[in-house]
Protein backbone atom coordinates (compact mmCIF):
# COMPACT_ATOMS: atom_id res chain seq x y z
CA UNK A 1 0.00 0.00 0.00
CA UNK A 2 1.40 3.23 -1.05
CA UNK A 3 0.63 6.44 0.36
CA UNK A 4 0.81 10.15 -0.58
CA UNK A 5 3.67 11.80 1.43
CA UNK A 6 2.81 14.50 4.03
CA UNK A 7 4.18 17.99 3.49
CA UNK A 8 7.36 19.46 4.57
CA UNK A 9 8.20 20.48 8.38
CA UNK A 10 9.49 23.50 9.44
CA UNK A 11 12.79 23.76 10.25
CA UNK A 12 13.46 26.52 13.20
CA UNK A 13 15.67 29.65 11.57
CA UNK A 14 18.26 29.49 15.02
CA UNK A 15 19.58 26.26 16.55
CA UNK A 16 20.08 27.55 20.19
CA UNK A 17 17.73 25.07 21.58
CA UNK A 18 18.89 21.07 21.29
CA UNK A 19 16.84 18.42 21.28
CA UNK A 20 17.58 15.07 22.97
CA UNK A 21 15.97 11.54 23.42
CA UNK A 22 14.80 10.97 26.82
CA UNK A 23 17.36 8.98 28.58
CA UNK A 24 14.55 5.90 29.35
CA UNK A 25 13.89 5.57 25.70
CA UNK A 26 17.89 4.80 25.53
CA UNK A 27 16.54 2.14 28.36
CA UNK A 28 14.01 0.62 26.20
CA UNK A 29 15.93 0.69 22.74
CA UNK A 30 18.33 -1.44 24.75
CA UNK A 31 16.35 -3.90 26.37
CA UNK A 32 13.92 -4.38 23.21
CA UNK A 33 15.66 -3.35 20.10
CA UNK A 34 19.80 -3.22 20.25
CA UNK A 35 20.98 -5.11 17.65
CA UNK A 36 18.29 -6.01 15.64
CA UNK A 37 19.40 -5.81 11.97
CA UNK A 38 18.26 -6.93 8.00
CA UNK A 39 18.95 -10.04 7.19
CA UNK A 40 19.74 -9.02 3.43
CA UNK A 41 20.76 -5.27 1.92
CA UNK A 42 21.60 -4.36 -1.11
CA UNK A 43 22.97 -0.67 -3.10
CA UNK A 44 19.46 0.97 -2.92
CA UNK A 45 19.21 0.74 1.13
CA UNK A 46 19.79 3.59 3.48
CA UNK A 47 20.40 1.89 6.81
CA UNK A 48 19.92 4.28 10.08
CA UNK A 49 21.31 2.02 12.91
CA UNK A 50 21.75 4.94 15.27
CA UNK A 51 20.79 7.71 16.56
CA UNK A 52 19.18 11.08 14.87
CA UNK A 53 21.93 13.70 14.41
CA UNK A 54 26.01 14.22 15.30
CA UNK A 55 26.50 11.63 17.86
CA UNK A 56 30.40 12.07 19.74
CA UNK A 57 30.11 8.32 20.23
CA UNK A 58 29.40 7.13 17.19
CA UNK A 59 28.92 9.57 14.41
CA UNK A 60 25.14 9.38 14.22
CA UNK A 61 22.66 9.65 11.60
CA UNK A 62 22.34 13.31 9.73
CA UNK A 63 20.88 15.06 7.17
CA UNK A 64 24.03 15.69 5.04
CA UNK A 65 24.97 12.03 5.24
CA UNK A 66 21.44 11.15 3.88
CA UNK A 67 21.40 13.63 1.39
CA UNK A 68 24.83 12.14 0.08
CA UNK A 69 23.46 8.86 0.29
CA UNK A 70 20.57 9.69 -1.82
CA UNK A 71 22.37 11.33 -4.75
CA UNK A 72 24.01 8.23 -5.11
CA UNK A 73 21.77 5.96 -5.33
CA UNK A 74 20.05 8.29 -7.97
CA UNK A 75 16.49 8.45 -9.19
CA UNK A 76 15.48 4.97 -8.29
CA UNK A 77 13.27 3.55 -5.81
CA UNK A 78 15.00 3.70 -2.42
CA UNK A 79 14.22 1.60 0.99
CA UNK A 80 15.43 2.87 4.61
CA UNK A 81 15.64 0.61 7.07
CA UNK A 82 15.12 2.21 10.95
CA UNK A 83 16.39 0.81 14.26
CA UNK A 84 17.03 4.12 16.14
CA UNK A 85 15.82 5.40 19.87
CA UNK A 86 15.46 8.70 17.82
CA UNK A 87 17.90 11.85 18.98
CA UNK A 88 17.69 15.48 17.68
CA UNK A 89 14.31 15.76 16.77
CA UNK A 90 15.02 18.54 13.93
CA UNK A 91 17.56 16.37 12.60
CA UNK A 92 15.27 14.06 12.26
CA UNK A 93 12.23 17.00 10.62
CA UNK A 94 15.24 17.81 8.08
CA UNK A 95 15.91 13.53 6.94
CA UNK A 96 12.34 13.87 6.64
CA UNK A 97 12.37 16.51 4.29
CA UNK A 98 15.24 15.43 2.26
CA UNK A 99 13.29 12.14 2.38
CA UNK A 100 10.23 13.21 0.94
CA UNK A 101 11.56 15.32 -1.96
CA UNK A 102 13.07 11.88 -3.32
CA UNK A 103 11.67 11.30 -6.87
CA UNK A 104 11.09 7.53 -6.59
CA UNK A 105 9.19 5.65 -4.26
CA UNK A 106 10.32 5.16 -0.63
CA UNK A 107 9.99 1.87 0.99
CA UNK A 108 10.80 2.69 5.34
CA UNK A 109 11.61 -0.73 7.29
CA UNK A 110 11.12 -0.55 10.72
CA UNK A 111 13.10 -3.38 12.30
CA UNK A 112 13.49 -3.19 16.16
CA UNK A 113 12.35 0.61 17.08
CA UNK A 114 11.67 4.15 15.28
CA UNK A 115 11.25 6.46 18.45
CA UNK A 116 10.72 10.46 18.93
CA UNK A 117 12.98 11.79 15.62
CA UNK A 118 12.99 8.57 14.16
CA UNK A 119 9.56 8.10 13.77
CA UNK A 120 9.26 11.24 12.48
CA UNK A 121 11.82 10.05 9.71
CA UNK A 122 9.00 6.69 9.21
CA UNK A 123 6.41 9.21 7.76
CA UNK A 124 8.59 10.31 4.85
CA UNK A 125 7.92 6.60 3.71
CA UNK A 126 5.49 6.10 0.33
CA UNK A 127 5.16 2.35 2.59
CA UNK A 128 5.99 1.55 6.16
CA UNK A 129 6.46 -1.97 6.86
CA UNK A 130 7.09 -2.90 10.71
CA UNK A 131 8.05 -5.88 12.25
CA UNK A 132 5.88 -8.24 14.98
CA UNK A 133 8.27 -7.33 17.69
CA UNK A 134 9.02 -3.90 16.81
CA UNK A 135 7.82 -0.42 17.76
CA UNK A 136 7.06 2.91 16.53
CA UNK A 137 7.14 5.95 19.60
CA UNK A 138 5.94 9.24 19.27
CA UNK A 139 5.83 12.08 22.10
CA UNK A 140 6.38 15.59 22.01
CA UNK A 141 9.53 17.22 21.31
CA UNK A 142 12.30 16.69 24.18
CA UNK A 143 14.49 19.15 25.25
CA UNK A 144 17.12 19.69 27.98
CA UNK A 145 16.64 23.51 29.42
CA UNK A 146 17.86 26.22 31.99
CA UNK A 147 17.07 28.83 32.88
CA UNK A 148 14.23 31.18 35.10
CA UNK A 149 10.25 31.26 34.19
CA UNK A 150 10.49 33.26 31.92
CA UNK A 151 13.79 31.54 29.67
CA UNK A 152 11.26 27.93 30.24
CA UNK A 153 8.22 29.99 28.70
CA UNK A 154 10.34 31.53 25.85
CA UNK A 155 11.41 27.59 25.29
CA UNK A 156 7.55 26.62 25.52
CA UNK A 157 6.21 28.45 23.01
CA UNK A 158 9.10 27.92 20.61
CA UNK A 159 8.48 24.22 20.84
CA UNK A 160 4.91 24.17 20.53
CA UNK A 161 4.48 25.03 16.84
CA UNK A 162 7.03 21.80 16.15
CA UNK A 163 4.38 20.01 18.44
CA UNK A 164 1.88 20.96 16.33
CA UNK A 165 3.85 20.48 13.02
CA UNK A 166 4.61 16.70 13.48
CA UNK A 167 1.07 15.41 14.79
CA UNK A 168 -0.30 17.43 11.79
CA UNK A 169 2.22 14.92 9.37
CA UNK A 170 1.28 12.02 11.65
CA UNK A 171 -2.32 12.80 11.40
CA UNK A 172 -2.06 13.30 7.18
CA UNK A 173 0.02 9.95 7.21
CA UNK A 174 -2.94 7.86 9.57
CA UNK A 175 -5.71 9.53 8.88
CA UNK A 176 -6.64 9.65 12.50
CA UNK A 177 -8.20 13.37 14.33
CA UNK A 178 -5.04 15.34 15.23
CA UNK A 179 -6.26 15.55 18.90
CA UNK A 180 -6.21 12.04 19.07
CA UNK A 181 -2.25 12.59 18.03
CA UNK A 182 -1.70 15.35 20.00
CA UNK A 183 -2.90 13.15 23.11
CA UNK A 184 -1.00 10.18 22.07
CA UNK A 185 2.25 12.24 22.02
CA UNK A 186 1.11 13.92 24.82
CA UNK A 187 1.43 10.46 26.38
CA UNK A 188 4.65 9.77 24.60
CA UNK A 189 2.97 6.55 23.12
CA UNK A 190 4.57 3.61 22.05
CA UNK A 191 2.64 0.96 19.50
CA UNK A 192 3.74 -2.25 18.34
CA UNK A 193 3.94 -3.70 14.58
CA UNK A 194 0.27 -4.45 14.62
CA UNK A 195 -0.83 -1.67 16.51
CA UNK A 196 1.41 0.80 14.25
CA UNK A 197 -0.74 -0.90 11.53
CA UNK A 198 -3.97 -0.18 13.03
CA UNK A 199 -3.77 2.98 13.51
CA UNK A 200 -2.18 3.85 9.92
CA UNK A 201 1.36 4.49 11.12
CA UNK A 202 2.22 2.06 8.78
CA UNK A 203 1.09 -0.27 6.28
CA UNK A 204 1.98 -3.91 6.59
CA UNK A 205 4.45 -6.71 8.98
CA UNK A 206 7.77 -7.56 7.94
CA UNK A 207 8.28 -11.43 8.08
CA UNK A 208 9.86 -12.44 10.93
CA UNK A 209 12.69 -14.47 8.36
CA UNK A 210 13.77 -10.71 7.05
CA UNK A 211 15.18 -9.36 10.70
CA UNK A 212 17.99 -11.02 12.59
CA UNK A 213 19.54 -9.75 16.05
CA UNK A 214 23.17 -10.14 16.19
CA UNK A 215 25.25 -10.21 19.35
CA UNK A 216 27.86 -8.16 18.91
CA UNK A 217 25.87 -5.61 17.83
CA UNK A 218 23.71 -5.42 20.48
CA UNK A 219 26.01 -5.66 22.96
CA UNK A 220 27.98 -2.62 21.22
CA UNK A 221 24.54 -0.54 20.88
CA UNK A 222 24.20 -1.25 24.56
CA UNK A 223 27.46 -0.25 25.46
CA UNK A 224 27.19 2.94 24.30
CA UNK A 225 24.19 3.65 25.21
CA UNK A 226 25.93 3.95 28.81
CA UNK A 227 27.83 6.33 27.17
CA UNK A 228 25.15 8.59 26.34
CA UNK A 229 22.78 8.13 29.24
CA UNK A 230 25.92 9.41 31.31
CA UNK A 231 26.64 12.15 29.25
CA UNK A 232 22.95 13.25 29.31
CA UNK A 233 22.88 13.12 33.17
CA UNK A 234 25.83 15.34 33.26
CA UNK A 235 24.16 17.69 31.21
CA UNK A 236 20.94 17.68 32.82
CA UNK A 237 23.56 18.38 36.15
CA UNK A 238 24.20 21.85 34.96
CA UNK A 239 27.36 20.94 32.59
CA UNK A 240 28.16 21.89 29.20
CA UNK A 241 28.57 18.78 26.66
CA UNK A 242 32.08 19.47 26.26
CA UNK A 243 32.71 19.52 29.83
CA UNK A 244 30.55 16.49 30.25
CA UNK A 245 32.14 14.49 27.23
CA UNK A 246 35.55 15.67 28.97
CA UNK A 247 34.57 14.20 32.33
CA UNK A 248 33.64 10.78 30.63
CA UNK A 249 37.10 10.63 28.75
CA UNK A 250 38.81 11.33 31.99
CA UNK A 251 36.68 8.47 33.68
CA UNK A 252 37.25 6.26 30.77
CA UNK A 253 40.85 6.77 30.74
CA UNK A 254 41.29 5.84 27.12
CA UNK A 255 41.01 9.12 25.04
CA UNK A 256 40.92 8.69 21.77
CA UNK A 257 40.59 4.98 21.21
CA UNK A 258 37.94 3.53 19.25
CA UNK A 259 34.23 2.40 19.97
CA UNK A 260 33.71 -1.34 18.46
CA UNK A 261 31.10 -1.01 15.38
CA UNK A 262 31.21 2.97 15.52
CA UNK A 263 32.27 5.59 13.06
CA UNK A 264 35.72 5.36 12.37
CA UNK A 265 37.30 9.00 12.37
CA UNK A 266 34.09 10.33 14.15
CA UNK A 267 35.09 13.63 15.77
CA UNK A 268 34.89 14.97 19.59
CA UNK A 269 32.53 17.59 18.46
CA UNK A 270 31.36 15.86 14.88
CA UNK A 271 33.23 17.23 11.84
CA UNK A 272 36.23 18.03 13.75
CA UNK A 273 38.92 16.16 12.01
CA UNK A 274 41.11 13.81 13.42
CA UNK A 275 38.94 12.61 16.37
CA UNK A 276 38.09 9.05 17.15
CA UNK A 277 35.21 7.51 18.79
CA UNK A 278 36.10 6.55 22.36
CA UNK A 279 36.30 3.16 23.61
CA UNK A 280 33.40 1.92 25.87
CA UNK A 281 33.41 -1.94 26.49
CA UNK A 282 36.05 -2.25 29.57
CA UNK A 283 33.73 -3.83 32.33
CA UNK A 284 35.37 -0.86 34.94
CA UNK A 285 34.79 2.22 32.80
CA UNK A 286 30.91 0.79 32.14
CA UNK A 287 31.01 0.31 36.35
CA UNK A 288 32.50 3.46 36.38
CA UNK A 289 30.04 5.31 34.32
CA UNK A 290 26.69 3.35 35.65
CA UNK A 291 27.65 4.48 39.31
CA UNK A 292 28.08 8.34 38.12
CA UNK A 293 25.02 8.00 36.47
CA UNK A 294 23.10 6.98 39.86
CA UNK A 295 25.29 9.40 41.99
CA UNK A 296 23.93 12.23 39.97
CA UNK A 297 20.19 11.31 39.58
CA UNK A 298 20.19 10.78 43.30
Amino acid sequence: MSKARPGALPMPAQRNVSAFTDPKVFDKWSADAAGVRAVEADDHVITMFDVIGEDFWTGGITAKRITAQLRAIGPRPVEVQINSPGGDMFEGIAIYNVLREHPQPVTIKVMGMAASAASIIAMAGDTVEIGTASFLMIHNCWVVAMGNRHDFAEVSDFLSPFDEAMAAVYAARTGQDVKQIAKWMDAETYMSGQTAIDRGFADSLLPADKLKTDEKTQAADREVNDLRAAELALVRSGMTRASARARLEKIKGTPGAALEGGTPGAASDPGEPGHVAPKADDPDVLAGLRGLIASIQS
